[in-house]
């Protein structure tokens, strides 16, 4: 190689070496909005952590339909952001599809797992955290009666259903879960007006502690409880602020950590691409506890819950995942 030829390639090298420190990370906000005080907003409350923590800037893109969901995963990986991180299991086939035409970019998808060898897929034990709830509001219910709100019919969305009957039914045969779903397309996600009159509908069936996973839907479950003076539980991130005195407890779900976790391991150069399971032990999914509910919560309560969590990640208990087989053996949808 010639002294021009190796200055060349030496200056080739520096410019990669640049452009990939310069590299930002990018976040694609789902449906629903970032402020959905679920599941996107803990995903915008991770990113700004990192922001905050690190000093860092990163790309921020919101979802306003579906048909923008190839298009703007596209953009952001032509824009340089690596590594892109998209929300939700909606945007797994078209990830399918993307991922491959960028195999310099690497790529996290939070709650679906997309098999491409530029992708890391990060996955939740929802079902084990629900399992939890489940059990609280069965010992909290006077009338033996509690209920689900769900987001779109989906297996993900049965899989918090499945886990939080089992929680609940695990205090007794004879407590009644009833099960809901807001609709089977993406607008079941924001539809707060709906979530609030399924929890009315279950109210007037018996149940007086309803439990939301339902994204923006599940701001209309809660503020029902509360009207209705019923005890809830949020999802996702720890909704417990929103109406002190109803809300028992939220099953907190680390989308947060998530995020976080992906743009500072880039940072680091130790992101891993592959398949990551969050759950109980690694605290991707728990119970929250705060002022806002600390005096809804007996020592029972807590002392079963523990025992539980103990016993789950000791694999002496074993709580069924909806998603292995499409089946729940604690209710029927």
């Amino acid at each position: 190689m010639t002294v021009t030829r190796k200055l060349m390639a030496a200056t080739a090298i520096t410019a990669i070496s640049a452009t990939a420190a310069l590299a930002e990370p990018g976040l694609i906000i789902d449906l629903g909005g970032k402020f959905d005080k679920s599941f996107n907003e803990s995903a915008y409350t991770g990113a700004q952590r990192w922001v905050e923590e690190t000093g860092g800037e990163y790309m921020e893109t919101e979802l306003a339909s579906e048909a923008q969901r190839e298009q703007t995963m596209r953009r952001m990986a032509e824009r340089g952001a690596n590594p892109v991180v998209v929300l939700g299991f909606a945007n797994a086939s078209t990830l399918e599809q993307v991922a491959p035409d960028y195999p310099d970019t690497n790529f996290t998808i939070v709650d679906m797992v997309v098999d491409q060898p530029n992708v890391q897929s990060i996955v939740f034990s929802e079902h084990e955290g629900s399992y939890l709830v489940g059990l609280m509001a069965a010992m909290a219910s006077e009338s033996n009666t509690v209920s689900f709100v769900g987001g779109m019919d989906v297996p993900l969305i049965r899989k918090f259903a499945c886990g939080y009957a089992q929680g609940a039914k695990s205090v007794g045969d004879d407590v009644e879960v009833i099960a809901n779903m807001t609709g089977t397309t993406p607008a079941a996600w924001n539809d707060p007006v709906k979530g609030a009159e399924l929890t009315r509908s279950q109210i007037s069936q018996g149940s007086d502690v309803v439990y939301a996973a339902a994204g923006g839907t599940g701001v209309g479950v809660l503020q029902a409880a509360a009207d209705e003076e019923i005890m809830a539980i949020g999802v996702d991130a720890n909704q417990n602020y929103m109406f002190p005195g109803t809300m028992l407890t939220s099953m907190v779900k680390r989308v947060d950590n998530a995020v976080y976790d992906a743009f500072q391991s880039a940072e680091e150069g130790t992101f891993e691409t592959g398949i990551q399971v969050l759950g109980l032990e690694s605290e991707g999914v728990a119970v929250a506890m705060d002022e806002f509910n600390e005096d809804m919560v007996t020592e029972e309560m807590m002392a079963a819950v523990d025992e539980a969590r103990a016993a789950i990640i000791s694999g002496e208990l074993e709580v069924h995942d909806y998603t292995s087989d499409d089946s729940c053996p604690a209710i029927t949808f």
